[in-house]
C-alpha cells in the first residue's frame, strides 16, 4: 500500500512536470509566472500569454487526453482479450477509426462534435472484426495479433486509397497518418475530452468485472459473470476512447502497448490501480514525447508519432521475443 502511494505520487509529479514543461519550452520560452498569469489572472495581452493560451495550452491538453485515453484503452483491451501483445494500433482499432474519419471527410464536411463519434464507430467495428477473425481461427494470443496486423494493413491501404482519390478528404494527412498535435484547437478537443474522460471513469467503475474477466472465460463464467455482454461493453469503452483520441491526434501508435506493461511492473495487475496509473502514465509519456518532438530539431518539428514509434517498435519486438515459446503460442 505504501509503495503504491509512492508510485502514484511520483506519477502525479511527473504528469504535472510534463504539462508545465510542455507549456514553457518552445521557439519562444515562456516562464512559469507568465503561464500562471495567463491561466489564472486573465492576462491575455503579452506575447507569452497568447502563445500559452492559443498554441501550447490546446496542444498540451491534446497530448494529455490522447495519452490517457489510449493507455487506458490498451490496458482494457489486453485484459479483455487476455493478450499481452494487444494494443489499439496493433489489432486494427486505430486504423479502422482512421478509415471511418477519412471516408466521412471525403463524403461531407465534418463538425468537431461528429468526428469523435464517427471515429468511435470505426474503432468499434475494427475491434469486433479482429475479435471475430481470431475466434474463427482459434482465438490464441498470436492469432489475435496476426489478425490485427493484417486488418491494420488492409485498412491503412484503404485510407491511402481514399486520400489518393479524394486529395482534399483529410487536411494534414501526413500528420494524421503518423500522429501529431499540430494545429489542434480547443473546439476539436471538447467533445473528444468528454468521451475520453467518461470512458476512463466507466473503466474504473468496472474494475471488479475486469478483474474477474482477466481470470479467463471459463473461470469468469463459473463466478457468475456474463462474459459476452461485459466483454462487449469493455471493448466499446476502449473503442470510444481510441476513437476520440484519433479524432484529433491521428493514428498515434504504441501508447496502448507500452504504458500498460510499464504500469503493471509498478502497481500490479489489479484493474483499478492499473487503469488509474495508465491514465497518468500515458498522459505524461505522450506529453513528454510531444515536447521532445517540438524541441529536438527546432525550429523544425517532428510529429509525436515518430518519437513514439522509435520507442514502441523495439518494445514490441522485445515482447515478442519474451513470449517466444511461452504463452504467446498457446
Amino acid at each position: 500500500m505504501a509503495r503504491n502511494k509512492t508510485v502514484f505520487a511520483a506519477l502525479a509529479a511527473l504528469l504535472l512536470g510534463a504539462a508545465m514543461l510542455s507549456l514553457c519550452v518552445g521557439a519562444v520560452p515562456v516562464s512559469p509566472g507568465e503561464i500562471l498569469s495567463a491561466l489564472f489572472c486573465g492576462e491575455r495581452e503579452t506575447v507569452g500569454a497568447r502563445i500559452v493560451l492559443y498554441t501550447r495550452l490546446p496542444r498540451t491538453a491534446a497530448a494529455l487526453l490522447a495519452g490517457s485515453g489510449l493507455a487506458v484503452a490498451g490496458a482494457v483491451i489486453q485484459t479483455v482479450l487476455c493478450n499481452p501483445l494487444a494494443a489499439p494500433n496493433i489489432i486494427g482499432v486505430n486504423a479502422s477509426a482512421g478509415l471511418a474519419v477519412t471516408i466521412a471527410c471525403a463524403l461531407t464536411p465534418m463538425s468537431a462534435v461528429s468526428t469523435p463519434l464517427i471515429a468511435f464507430a470505426g474503432a468499434l467495428a475494427g475491434v469486433l472484426l479482429v475479435l471475430s477473425l481470431s475466434e474463427l481461427a482459434g482465438a490464441s494470443c498470436m492469432t489475435t495479433v496476426l489478425a490485427g496486423i493484417a486488418v491494420s494493413n488492409l485498412l491503412g491501404a484503404a485510407i491511402d486509397a481514399v486520400v489518393t482519390l479524394v486529395p482534399d478528404a483529410l487536411s494534414g494527412y501526413s500528420d494524421f497518418r503518423i500522429g501529431g498535435f499540430s494545429g489542434v484547437t480547443m473546439a476539436q478537443l471538447a467533445p473528444a475530452a468528454v468521451m475520453i474522460l467518461l470512458g476512463i471513469v466507466l473503466a474504473l467503475s468496472l474494475s471488479r468485472q475486469i478483474d474477474v474477466l482477466s481470470l479467463g472465460t471459463q473461470t469468469a463464467m463459473s463466478l457468475g459473470l456474463s462474459v459476452r455482454p461485459v466483454r462487449l461493453l469493455l471493448l466499446t469503452l476502449a473503442a470510444a476512447m481510441c476513437g476520440a483520441a484519433i479524432s484529433f491526434a491521428g493514428l498515434l501508435g504504441f501508447v496502448g502497448l507500452i504504458v500498460p506493461h510499464m504500469m503493471r511492473r509498478l502497481v500490479g495487475e489489479e484493474s483499478a490501480r492499473l487503469n488509474l496509473a495508465c491514465a497518468m502514465g500515458g498522459a505524461a509519456l505522450v506529453t513528454l514525447c510531444d515536447t521532445l518532438a517540438r524541441v529536438l530539431f527546432a525550429p523544425y518539428e517532428l510529429p509525436v508519432g515518430i518519437v513514439l514509434s522509435f520507442a514502441g517498435v523495439p518494445f514490441f519486438l522485445w515482447l515478442l521475443l519474451k513470449k517466444r515459446g511461452g504463452r504467446a503460442s498457446d
